[in-house]
């Protein structure tokens, strides 16, 4: 064999060997990003639920509360743009902008939600009401289940981001489409990991 072939046998097996490990990598920056994807999914699932509860909640409330008319319209607007919101962030997981958007439209909805549960302290009827004490179950049931689901799309949000800045995945995952973290979602002040303090 003469010199020039052993180089050759040498420069292609070095070359499979990188194309390969590249392979192996992107492999397994997708398989991360499918996680984290993944894990917003089932945030979402129970934000919708919420979503879901907050106009029977809302018509619950109507006929005890008649004058707060202003309330219950700031949690319907609210509700709609935290709708709004999470479907934003549904359609890109991880996505700062779109992530940042959900948080800000949370925090508007816990605190007018907040209102309205204080407001409805001063209504002994609405307390006793069975629609209201489980509404109230179901909501504080659904801000749990968000809590759980948000820290297990934190913890693979996190995985993803670990692993694409190790060496030497971070050569390749700005060149695979994956150069920007995935925004761990952490509600101001925990809002929706604490429910709402409602004593029905």
């Amino acid at each position: 064999m003469t010199t020039g072939l052993i180089a050759a046998i040498v420069i292609t097996v070095l070359l499979l060997l990188t194309v390969f490990y590249a392979v192996g990598i992107y492999n397994k920056l997708v398989t991360l990003a499918q996680r984290f994807k993944n894990a917003y999914a089932q945030i979402d699932v129970q934000l919708q639920r919420r979503y879901d509860l907050i106009p029977n909640l809302v018509e619950t409330v109507k006929g005890y509360m008649r004058h707060e008319r202003d309330t219950l319209e700031a949690v319907i607007q609210a509700r709609n743009q935290a709708v709004a919101a999470s479907r934003a962030a549904a359609a890109k997981p991880g996505e700062p902008g779109a992530m940042e958007g959900l948080v800000a439209a949370e925090a508007t909805l816990s605190g007018t939600l907040g209102r309205l549960f204080a407001l409805a302290e001063a209504y002994p009827d609405l307390k006793a009401n069975q629609n209201m004490m489980q509404l109230t179950e179901e909501l504080t049931s659904t801000e749990n289940k968000i809590s759980f689901a948000r820290q297990a799309y934190n913890d693979a949000a996190t995985s993803f981001n670990v692993y694409k800045k190790q060496f030497p995945p971070v050569f390749f995952a700005g060149m695979f489409g994956y150069g920007e973290d995935a925004r761990l979602l952490e509600f101001e002040k925990e809002k929706i990991k604490e429910a709402p303090k409602v004593a029905f």
